[in-house]
């Protein structure tokens, strides 16, 4: 008989029963891995299950929890609040009379508020409750640190193509349809590493079939292809990560790529811009000056044609700042000096490099000896001293070997060394 019509969603008719029906994270459920050790004994701990929508956690949480023969209470952060926790709380005192030990999962324990979370957090402590909590959100920011202290947290991964082919013929045979081989590679691929995804697309597929579901069939129900991307949580993050480290790794081709995930999952592209013009300063600073004009002007671009003839602009100076040579002298000398001027106390401006707007500032010896560098030989006023004089002459800037610092380099060594033979003949 045909499942399809039943009215149930296909991902929950085909949630698996045990460890060995689960799709993907065999690095957490395969024979001898971590999670297939706590069935195997029968006992599990708190943990946070942290991964993308469509991978497993809720499913894990239920096979956990009925292998260990626990009780299981199931909310979900959106919805809950104090009160249910406490009513979960209640459940569980009954379960311990009992000589039963409950399970508390929780989806998208993220949004839980620090009250919420404060409400269960006594009861896992004392081993009332052993929390299951799911999110989509890194932990360490989103879960509040007396929480994660008492938690483990596993980390599951997309849904790879081979993968989800047996959750694909499992659930074909379910429906009474056969897939052929490039229908569950396109599936696979579609699905994006979401297995609720993967099942949707096939039982719509299945439903446009006349038995047998080919490609054509997969690319008509899955419409366009939703893309993992979040515009502000991890992927987020990671993705325009990948990006600066591959315009700094001089990879215009990745960078390329990382730039086209972004915008074709949905991210701001005036983001991405203030972040290029950062690269431009961060990493190629004065190896190439004309890396910060490029970026400031891909921005402007933007800002004057929009969406979709402006991202051209921002893509053409992401390869120009991943192809031109690299430093990062800038963002170290910035740094360096930033640290000296937080460390040392707020010292006076030398008189001679003050100015003297009136009279009586000029009587009182503000810009008395100073030498006006234009003057001098090369413009180059040899042995003036621009620090505090309690400071001497700290070194923030060391020009790299590339690029325009090349010359740069050579200039100031050329000066120094002017500079040191002026001293000389004076001593």
């Amino acid at each position: 008989m045909s499942l399809v019509d039943d009215g149930v969603p296909l991902a929950e008719r085909l949630r698996p029963q045990t460890l060995e029906e689960f799709a993907g994270q065999r690095h957490l459920v395969a024979p001898g891995k971590p999670l297939a050790r706590l069935v195997e004994a029968r006992q599990i701990h708190s943990m946070i299950l942290w991964g993308p929508p469509g991978t497993g956690k809720t499913t894990l949480a239920r096979l956990l929890a009925r292998e260990s023969e626990m009780h299981l209470i199931a909310m979900s952060a959106v919805l809950a609040g104090v009160k249910d926790v406490r009513e979960a709380v209640a459940v569980a005192h009954l379960n311990r009379d009992q000589g039963k030990a409950t399970v508390l999962f929780i989806d998208e324990v993220h949004r839980f508020n620090k009250a919420q979370q404060d409400a269960f957090l006594p009861h896992v402590e004392t081993g009332l409750l052993t929390l299951i909590g799911a999110t989509t959100e890194n932990p360490s920011f989103e879960v509040n640190a007396a929480l994660l202290s008492r938690a483990r947290i596993y980390v599951l991964k997309p849904l790879s193509v081979d993968d989800m082919k047996p959750l694909i013929q499992r659930a074909a045979a379910a429906l009474g349809v056969s897939v052929t081989q490039a229908a569950e590679v396109a599936i696979g691929e579609l699905a994006d590493g979401d297995g609720r995804r993967c099942l949707n697309i096939l039982e719509v597929a299945a439903q446009l079939s006349d038995g047998t579901v080919d490609v054509p069939q997969v690319v008509d129900s899955a419409g366009s292809k939703a893309r993992r991307f979040d515009k502000g949580g991890d992927i987020f993050y990671e993705q325009i990560s990948a990006l600066h480290k591959s315009v700094r790794g001089s990879d215009p081709d990745a960078s390329l790529y990382w730039f086209c995930r972004m915008i074709d999952g949905g991210a701001d592209p005036i983001y991405i811009a203030r972040r290029v013009v950062r690269m431009a300063s961060e990493d190629i600073g004065n190896a190439d000056p004309r890396a910060l004009q490029i970026t400031l002007a891909a921005w402007d671009t933007y800002e004057r044609l929009g969406s979709p003839e402006g991202e051209l602009a921002i893509a053409q100076a992401v390869l120009y700042l991943a192809s031109v040579p690299k430093s990062n002298a800038v963002y170290t000398a910035f740094g360096e000096a930033m640290e000296h001027v937080r460390s040392t106390p707020s010292l006076a401006v030398p008189m001679h490099l003050r100015n003297a707007p009136t009279p009586m500032m000029k009587s009182m010896g503000y810009g008395k000896d100073y030498r006006y560098a234009h003057d001098e030989k090369d413009a180059y006023a040899s042995g003036e001293q621009y620090f505090p004089e309690e400071l001497g002459t700290p070194v923030y800037y060391h020009p790299t070997d590339r690029g325009l610092e090349i010359k740069i380099k050579a200039r100031l060594e050329r000066l120094k060394a002017v500079a040191q033979e002026k001293r000389g003949d004076r001593s």
